[in-house]
Formats: C-alpha cells, structure tokens, sequence
C-alpha cells in the first residue's frame, strides 16, 4: 500500500529565505513514487487538488504531478494500469532548494515555464510549492 502523507512539515522562518517564504504554498498532498498513476488521479481527483508532491522509498522529493500530465500519460500507447508515477516522473523540471532566493527560483521557473515547482529542505524532504503569481 502506498502511503499519502497529508501533514506539511513545519519550517522556521531562519531555515527559509524570507522571499521564498512568502511565496510558498505547504505541501497538501504527498505520495510514495511506487504509486500507479490510476490510484493517483483517483487520489488527485477526489481531494480536487491540482497537484501531488512524489517522494522515493527515503521520503526525498522526486518531483510533481498534475492531472493533466498523468492524463497524457494515460493516454499513451505504451500506458498499462501497473504503470507507477516513478516509471513517469522523468524531467519535470526543477525542484526548488528552500534557501534558493526568489529572483533564481523565478528565472529556473520562467526559463522552464512552470508554475509551481516544489521546494525542498537541505535534506531534500518535501516543503511545499512555489506558486507565484502570473
């Protein structure tokens, strides 16, 4: 069974760049990469959320998943239900380091054309998203 982890974690103002900060929106919904990406559009789905933070077996932040991606990827010709996000994730873009200051977090986001790339701690556990506004 693959866990969902529902609580953020909390961070101190000192261990965050004030901007970065302030911009951050805490993670809501987390799941395990050994997650299909059926149960995680029905995970997606059912909370309304437009987005799923994926961690690895160590609990580190290994990307982001929107509904529309996994539609894409569920639309495929190669997509079988055993199809799990970590067979999917390849190079979502970049994941923000907290202590990243804002004007090279918003040039990583703008050069890739994200929107809300997730924000990690120094050990690479999940903190958020970085939703800015456009």
């Amino acid at each position: 069974m693959t866990l969902v982890q529902m609580q953020p974690r909390s961070v101190s103002a000192d261990a965050v760049h004030h901007a970065v900060a302030d911009a951050m929106e805490a993670a809501a919904l987390q799941v395990c990469d050994d997650m299909t990406v059926e149960v995680a559009s029905s995970v997606m789905a059912s909370a309304r959320a437009g987005h799923l933070l994926v961690l690895d077996e160590d609990g580190l932040c290994t990307g982001l998943v929107t509904p529309a991606q996994l539609a894409a990827v569920r639309d495929g010709d190669a997509y079988t239900d055993r199809v799990r996000l970590r067979d999917v994730l390849g190079d979502r873009g970049p994941i923000i380091p907290a202590l990243t200051t804002m004007a090279t977090a918003e040039h990583a986001m703008g050069h890739r054309r994200l929107d809300a790339p997730p924000v990690v701690d120094e050990q690479g556990s999940a903190l958020g998203v970085l939703a800015l506004a456009r």
